[in-house]
């Protein structure tokens, strides 16, 4: 038997995180910080969140999480799609992805997005793009590398103390 509430995770997408980020590091120079998907919210990531006809491959829990029945174009994040089936990954209408999708209410329309990449949709309006983001999910990490040394695909922790 599957309970409800797991079948209902699955079909959302997965909160992967807890306890929010373990460290950000933001430029002196980062600017529109206000409406920024992952900035400008708290919380935990999760994955994959799906909602009426639309989805959202990354978005922080601290934001707005639509309801799976809910058809309102208004969770935003990183590599967003309206008008798909975020349960298979189909889509039926190319024109309205859209990779970044500022913090805003959509019922205002249009909807702004960072940049030109995203779809024909008339709904949407290029706007700038705030920076790059990266994101490193651990399970075991406590702590991360500073700004400067090089990242390879696997990053060694070495422990500080060494116990008897």
């Amino acid at each position: 038997i599957i309970s409800k509430q797991w079948y209902q995770r699955r079909v959302r997408g997965e909160v992967v995180t807890e306890g929010g980020p373990l460290e950000e590091h933001i430029s002196i120079s980062a600017q529109n910080m206000a409406d920024d998907p992952v900035f400008s919210v708290e919380g935990d990531l999760a994955f994959n969140w799906g909602y009426g006809n639309n989805g959202v491959r990354i978005v922080l829990t601290g934001g707005h999480l639509s309801r799976l029945i809910d058809n309102d174009d208004n969770t935003h994040g990183l590599g967003n799609h309206f008008a798909c089936n975020p349960l298979t990954g189909n889509t039926t209408h190319k024109e309205w992805a859209h990779e970044i999708s500022n913090i805003q209410d959509s019922g205002r329309n249009p909807t702004v997005v960072q940049g030109t990449d995203h779809g024909s949709g008339s709904k949407y309006i290029s706007g700038p793009v705030y920076g790059n983001y990266a994101i490193f999910v651990s399970k075991t990490a406590n702590t991360f590398l500073k700004p400067g040394n090089m990242l390879d695909i696997e990053i060694e922790i070495k422990p500080r103390y060494k116990f008897f």
